[in-house]
Order: C-alpha cells, then sequence, then structure tokens
C-alpha cells in the first residue's frame, strides 16, 4: 500500500468514499493490530473528507471508551445510551444527526461541531465500537456516508478489550 492516498479529480462524495475503500481495505488487510488500524482508517477520513474530527470509541466495561481519532481532543468516557455514540450503540445502528443542537442529549466534546454521524462496528453481531465523525457545518451526513461508513466498519476486525 501507498504512503499516500489518490481520488480522481473533481470527484464527487460518492467516487471519493468509492475510491477510498479499497484504499483502506488494503491499508488495513495485513496489519493485524486493531489499534493501528483505527488510527490509520481516522486518518484516511480526515485526510479524504476533511472532516472536522473523526475517531473510534471502543466498548470496554459497559461504556464507551475514546480510541484513536484525528482532531480537537475530545470526550474520554460516553455511557450506553448517551449522546449520539451511547444511543448509536444502544440502538444498533447508524445515526445522522443534521444538526447537533436539537438532538435531546448531544454531548458537546466540541462546541465547534455541529453535524454527525456515528457508525456502531459489529463483530459476531456484537457491538465492539463505534466510528463518530463530526462536521464543523450543518447537514454534512447523509444516505451516501451512512452506506459507505457501514461497509468501510465491516472491513475491521475487532479485538475484544
Amino acid at each position: 500500500m501507498s504512503e499516500t492516498l489518490t481520488f480522481p479529480q473533481n470527484a464527487s462524495k460518492e467516487e471519493m468514499y468509492r475510491s477510498l475503500l479499497p484504499q483502506v481495505k488494503a491499508l488495513i488487510h495485513n496489519e493485524p493490530d486493531m489499534i493501528s488500524n483505527l488510527a490509520n482508517i481516522a486518518a484516511a477520513l480526515k485526510q479524504t473528507f476533511n472532516f472536522f474530527w473523526v475517531g473510534f470509541y471502543r466498548v470496554k466495561k459497559g461504556e464507551l471508551v475514546l480510541a484513536p481519532f484525528q482532531g480537537p481532543i475530545a470526550c474520554t468516557r460516553i455511557a450506553f445510551g448517551k449522546g449520539v455514540c451511547g444511543t448509536a450503540w444502544k440502538e444498533r445502528k447508524t445515526i445522522i444527526v443534521p444538526d447537533v443542537e436539537q438532538f435531546e442529549g448531544h454531548i458537546a466534546c466540541n462546541s465547534e461541531s455541529k453535524s454527525e454521524i456515528v457508525v456502531p462496528v459489529f463483530q459476531n453481531g456484537e457491538v465492539m465500537g463505534v466510528l463518530d465523525i463530526d462536521s464543523d457545518t450543518l447537514n454534512t451526513f447523509d444516505g451516501t456516508d451512512r452506506k459507505y461508513l457501514e461497509d468501510l466498519c465491516g472491513y475491521i476486525i475487532w479485538e475484544k478489550g
């Protein structure tokens, strides 16, 4: 795998994802260390889309614990069912929030976050963690993000922790 990501010029969001996913798959394919893979996935998403914050939380001892991320400092622990991340974990589904100020119980780790998508990462039917992406603009995420980010999360081999 190259140390740089490549994309078609003037690509749409969908074309960017379609180009990115095989590159990420190749990047993590032969790396057995989950933390390294999560770090590279977060970096690749941040580099490709310039999202405000991209990172993972791992399920550990009944709560979500901060894992590799790219962006400003973040909340370290999130309870089951709390905020967007805890709700995605509890409901076992991707949640898209067009305006975080309108999400009841939103946890404001950074006031610059305006919209968010959280994708649960499953292994053997169990939620092992979540991919959390924040944007500093409203209405950033849609069905295209949901589809490709869910696909990407399917590549992750999660270690119990």
